[in-house]
């Protein structure tokens, strides 16, 4: 990283920054969460960062919110981030952040940022997921203060929004939070098979056992499926688990290469068909709790 000052500003009243879906007619305790399918980034970032559109779309979830809208039409409310998780990561805490990104941070001698600020997947992702680096300066702290105002802030308060709303109807809420794997990580099972859906339970803590293994034995009637391995949860499924309030969470990984071409980020063959039965097993998973919160 250089000295080089980046500075740009961003008009975000051009950007739709959130699209939210079957929000009224709300039928079962199920809130969709979708954070990282965002395709869209400020033109001003793009003009101001070194890598390609390409590149920094291999940090996306792509077509995350696709697969499981069709779960949502049966009646769950779902909220969909349009903006590019390279630009920021709604799935972190806002407090994740790295202080050398930035030329003018207020507070040098207090590093707040984690294990994920250190290799560059904070709030404010430095790296593509091909560990190039996304800028060639120093940002501005303040132009990343707006980020968080205008996009973080915005999906959270909406999302709490639904799970209050979910939470009032039936006295119980899941929160499905939505995402797709890497295929290159997913080799990792014993038997040589390769993970298709990992269910993560911030290790058996953010739902009642009976939920995620109600969920994953149904996956697994067609599909590999792990448990915390090789995600266990982040910031969402932490931050809104709130088991006293009968608030619960699930965070669901999808293998990327079952559904997508990945080197062009192209829907394969079999793309509507894992949507189908990802929708079906969610579909259950919503029937099931009508009967479990009783």
């Amino acid at each position: 990283m250089t000295d080089n000052k980046i500075d740009f500003s961003i008009d975000y009243s051009k950007l739709k920054i959130i699209s939210e879906y079957n929000v009224k007619d709300i039928r079962y305790p199920i809130v969709l969460s979708v954070p990282h399918s965002g395709k869209i980034f400020p033109q001003e970032f793009l003009d101001n960062v070194a890598v390609s559109l390409n590149e920094l779309r291999s940090n996306e979830d792509p077509y995350v919110d696709e697969l499981v809208l069709d779960a949502s039409n049966y009646g769950m409310p779902m909220i969909a981030l349009n903006i590019g998780r390279a630009f920021i990561d709604v799935n972190r805490d806002s407090m994740e952040i790295d202080p050398t990104m930035f030329y003018n941070y207020p507070n040098p001698d207090i590093i707040i940022g984690n294990k994920r600020c250190r290799v560059g997947l904070g709030l404010f992702h430095r790296i593509t997921s091909d560990r190039k680096n996304i800028y060639n300066g120093l940002l501005n702290y303040n132009e990343a203060q707006l980020r968080i105002k205008n996009v973080y802030d915005v999906y959270h308060s909406h999302l709490q929004k639904l799970i209050d709303k979910c939470h009032k109807k039936f006295g119980f809420c899941l929160v499905l939070d939505c995402h797709s794997m890497p295929s290159k990580i997913c080799n990792i099972m014993q038997d040589n098979r390769q993970i298709e859906f990992c269910l993560g339970t911030l290790f058996e803590q953010s739902c009642p056992s009976e939920v995620y293994e109600f969920f994953m034995q149904r996956l697994a009637q067609k599909y590999n499926v792990s448990l915390d391995c090789p995600y266990s949860g982040a910031h969402i499924s932490f931050n809104y688990c709130q088991p006293r309030k009968n608030i619960y969470t699930l965070q669901i990984e999808i293998n990327r290469c079952i559904y997508e071409d990945e080197p062009v980020y192209e829907k394969n063959a079999n793309f509507q068909y894992i949507s189908s039965d990802l929708c079906a097993a969610i579909l259950d998973l919503g029937n099931f709790l009508l009967d479990f919160k009783k």
